[in-house]
């Protein structure tokens, strides 16, 4: 077995208890911040991620053991090293998440996370099997030539995503001088809002310090409420349409276009959204 998956997997029971926390906690809040639907797609999403992230690992673990042997450096483990990989793979998780938003060949898999319209912890399972073949590993390969070993590299990859399940909730309010620090709830809602104000802020992973530096960072703010979903008109819980909403999209405006330079603009330009974003329904 994959160190990432068993990280992942060893995990399922806290992330599930928390679930349960949270739901139990909001039984009573109106609008609801739970849908069984909507978290049973999260859940199916989840299995199928999973698996498409177990199979891609099997079969790059041999390009990243090759890469490896071209590596600048060879970084032995210790505390600075630690530190060291921990701030560099989020550093470029940040421009991963940030390239997702602006590049519609990655934001084809990543707006299965963003799809839907609840945010509660069950919508960090949200996510796409898809991503292999998006290229999210790419992100991930100056760690390896560098001279981080590529087990190790996965396993702070999904050190970080584990930490993520946390932010993805409501009912924990700002925590005060950490908002300053790190990526917490408040401003991962922020990130998952369709607000014109919010769109495209907040890429952190655990760090909130790379918004800052890059000028992506925007605090959540009482008198604007966060409305989550997709700007598109889109709303389903199934999973298979849910995966394949921007792929199928983006496949048909590839074969209209008419020149080499409109496929091109399809496939790496920016995704296309509506202006002004839907009020959730």
């Amino acid at each position: 077995m994959i160190p990432v998956e068993l990280i992942l997997l060893a995990l399922s029971p806290l992330f599930l208890g928390f679930i349960g926390w949270e739901w139990y906690r909001s039984r009573n809040k109106v609008p609801a911040i739970y849908r069984w639907q909507d978290s049973l797609a999260n859940a199916v999403l989840a299995l199928l991620h999973q698996a498409s992230d177990m199979i891609a690992l099997i079969l790059l673990m041999p390009f990243f053991l090759w890469l490896y042997q071209w590596r600048i450096f060879t970084v032995e483990m210790s505390v600075f090293s630690v530190i060291a990989m921990f701030l560099l793979q989020d550093f470029l998780y940040y421009w991963f998440h940030r390239a997702s938003h602006h590049v519609r060949w990655l934001w084809a898999s990543h707006v299965t996370h963003h799809s839907s319209r609840q945010m509660n912890f069950s919508t960090a399972l949200r996510q796409s099997l898809t991503y292999p073949l998006s290229g999210m590993w790419l992100f991930w390969t100056p760690m390896i030539l560098l001279g981080f070993d590529p087990k190790t590299v996965f396993a702070v990859v999904a050190l970080n995503l584990a930490f993520q399940f946390f932010v993805h909730t409501q009912v924990v309010e700002k925590l005060g001088i950490l908002e300053w620090l790190f990526n917490t709830p408040s401003h991962h809602r922020v990130h998952h809002a369709c607000n014109a104000l919010y769109i495209d802020k907040n890429f952190a992973g655990v760090l909130i310090i790379w918004d800052r530096l890059f000028g992506t960072f925007v605090a959540e703010q009482d008198a604007e409420p966060c409305r989550y979903g997709i700007t598109d008109d889109f709303n389903s819980d199934n999973p298979i349409t849910i995966t394949f909403y921007e792929w199928r999209n983006m496949l048909t405006e590839f074969t209209t276009a008419n020149s080499n330079r409109q496929r091109f603009n399809v496939l790496f330009g920016a995704p296309k959204r509506r202006e002004t974003p839907n009020p959730q329904k």
